[in-house]
């Protein structure tokens, strides 16, 4: 997903302002089938994400606009057949909407600064949360843990 990072101007692992665009710009910034999920909450088919049985170090961000999501050590294998996590990296990482959609009633998950589409979350997790946050592997970008230090001490030092 490098090709979002460099030809997205908002992109950024550092920034926490809120982004604010319409639709069409973010049609003509981001892949086809980030924006599919991200901006028309699609959903990937399960078992299909490159990081469904990931097991690296580090940490996953917001594939549109690069906020912080979740650490690798707060994920879990939950069987569900997309990436699950049991807590956020913070509390204004993500955003919580009800979703009422498709005859079921549950919880979406939007990311905190720009508000793509994630997936859902669900009380049926692992300690010490109880939560299953259940994410679409297409929105999420991933920096190995030492990579995401360098990354953080050059955003911090300009």
């Amino acid at each position: 997903m490098d090709t979002v990072k460099k030809n997205n101007p908002v992109y950024s692992t550092s920034d926490k302002a809120k982004v604010e665009m319409t639709n069409e710009e973010w049609k003509k910034i981001l892949p086809a089938e980030v924006y599919q999920i991200a901006r028309q909450k699609g959903t990937e088919r399960p078992y299909t994400s490159i990081f469904d049985n990931f097991k690296e170090t580090g940490t996953f961000y917001c594939a549109a606009c690069g906020n912080p999501l979740f650490k690798s050590d707060a994920k879990f294998d939950s069987g569900c057949g997309w990436p699950s996590f049991y807590e956020p990296i913070s509390k204004e990482s993500i955003i919580y909407t009800p979703d009422n959609t498709h005859g079921m009633s549950r919880t979406e998950t939007q990311c905190g600064r720009c508000k793509a589409h994630l997936g859902h979350v669900f009380e049926d997790g692992p300690p010490p949360t109880g939560l299953r946050f259940c994410i679409n592997g297409v929105v999420l970008d991933f920096a190995k843990a030492k990579e995401a230090e360098k990354k953080y001490n050059k955003d911090n030092q300009e």
